[in-house]
């Protein structure tokens, strides 16, 4: 049988045997340009292992749950975009911008983070859209696989990686219309407060998708001139916007008139953008709430409830009043969460790596503190999860023993389907809450069978 904990065991067996350390095995990772400028050295030493049925199960799980949030307006709301945003929290001005910038279709590009425990995948949110980070986790894969003990295994069992920038690529062009083979000129616009320490990357990502039939130009937004006519960077005409700035920089004093001449552009169609701000709306934490409470679920299909039975824990918008609770009760959403402390966790609804995430058994919070989380969490968008505990995988370590790690899984989808996979890791005796790059997480990439090597 070839599944995730079969290729791992036999995997591990191999590489014991063999006695190599994670130097050896990450091989020629730490001397490339383009990961480096990011990840700063910190790689897992071995790739995640999927088997072929479990793969196809999980992606189509995945693709269900994103149809589902991308119908949310129409079920729910009936078609009312802005109703949507408020009720995942949006204020005013950002509500008016997800308007302006709404997508004829809603993009295929998203990246879960999962974790793994006794009953199999836990999606803990679904990102979605162009700010998603892991793009690169094929080369993570090339350079893992230059080693002979994983080159080997993995060509006994067949297993294989999808080249997830070449993907995203294509990906670009179906989205925005751009004709392939026309060599559009595409900004990477980055908010002006964060592109300094991520430009250096960017350049090198913008090498790398000339290769493939994109002419990249890094800038941050304030660097668009957005006047009535096209859209241009340095006095050239842009084809497109890759949307790196996000919904948040709009509560920013300048955010507004920075972002607002771009979004007229591509609203008259001056520009295309990928990918349009709503489409962190359906990626937010609190449509994923929406779509698994009772009312979300009545409105999905079997199939797609099915999918949330399986990979979905519990999920809801933090306000008081009834809900239906773990294990198919009904009671007082706050009053259970304050019974419940040690099994929860509160979320921002629409932030993102790890920001203001409390976890209930994180210490230092005690009830006194989890309560006034619960109030604050009450007057903001906010979710309230269950905590899933997820089971640690063994890596090598330096000198080859097998160390446990807490791994987050990040598996995409894409135009083509499924996208590849990218993973987040921390040793598993660290007291990290978020698995993020900012929390010092090492990266890695996974294998699977049934894939050609790209």
């Amino acid at each position: 049988m070839s599944d995730r904990a079969s290729l791992t065991g036999r995997y591990l067996d191999t590489v014991t045997r063999r006695g190599a350390g994670q130097r050896e095995l990450i091989g020629p990772l730490p001397g490339s340009d383009l990961l480096n400028a990011l990840y700063r050295g910190r790689f897992l030493s071995r790739p995640v292992f999927t088997g072929a049925a479990e793969r196809a199960a999980l992606h189509a799980d995945l693709d269900n749950i994103r149809t589902a949030l991308a119908s949310l307006p129409g079920r729910r709301f009936g078609g009312d975009l802005a109703a949507f945003a408020r009720a995942a929290g949006l204020t005013g001005v950002q509500a008016d911008a997800v308007q302006r910038s709404r997508s004829t279709t809603v993009t295929a590009l998203t990246r879960a983070d999962l974790y793994t425990d006794g009953d199999g995948f836990r999606l803990l949110e679904l990102n979605m859209g162009s700010a998603i980070g892991g793009i690169d986790n094929a080369d993570l894969c090339r350079g893992l696989l230059a080693h002979p003990v994983l080159a080997g295994f993995a060509a006994e069992h067949g297993l294989g990686y999808v080249d997830t920038m070449a993907e995203q690529v294509a990906t670009i062009f179906a989205e925005t219309g751009a004709e392939p083979g026309s060599v559009p000129v595409i900004a990477l616009a980055d908010w002006p407060g964060h592109y300094a320490a991520f430009s250096p990357y960017l350049h090198k990502l913008a090498v790398r998708w000339r290769a493939l039939g994109l002419d990249a130009r890094p800038c941050h937004v304030g660097e668009l001139e957005a006047g009535r006519g096209p859209v241009r960077l340095r006095g050239e005409r842009v084809d497109i916007i890759f949307r790196l700035f996000l919904i948040e920089h709009l509560l920013e004093p300048d955010g507004p008139a920075l972002i607002g001449p771009v979004l007229a552009a591509a609203e008259r169609g001056a520009v295309a953008m990928f990918t349009p701000l709503d489409t962190e709306l359906y990626g937010s934490k609190a449509a994923l709430a929406m779509l698994g409470d009772e009312q979300g679920r009545a409105l999905c299909t079997a199939s797609e409830r099915a999918s949330l039975d399986r990979i979905l824990p519990w999920t809801r918008l933090v306000a008081p009043g009834p809900a239906r609770l773990p294990g198919g009760g009904q009671g007082d959403l706050i009053e259970y969460a304050v019974t419940a402390q040690r099994d929860l966790v509160l979320k921002p609804a629409l932030l993102g790596g790890g920001r203001g995430v409390v976890l209930g058994d994180s210490p230092g919070c005690g009830p006194a503190q989890w309560r006034d989380q619960l109030a604050a969490a009450a007057r903001e968008p906010y979710v309230i999860q269950q905590r899933i505990r997820p089971e640690p995988e063994l890596f090598p370590g330096p000198d080859g023993a097998l160390v446990p790690w807490v791994v987050t899984w990040g598996p995409f989808t894409l135009g083509c389907g499924f996208g590849g996979i990218y993973t987040r890791a921390v040793p598993a005796a660290s007291p990290a809450g978020a698995i993020n790059r900012h929390s010092g997480a090492h990266v890695g990439s996974g294998l699977s069978a049934g894939l050609s090597a790209a």
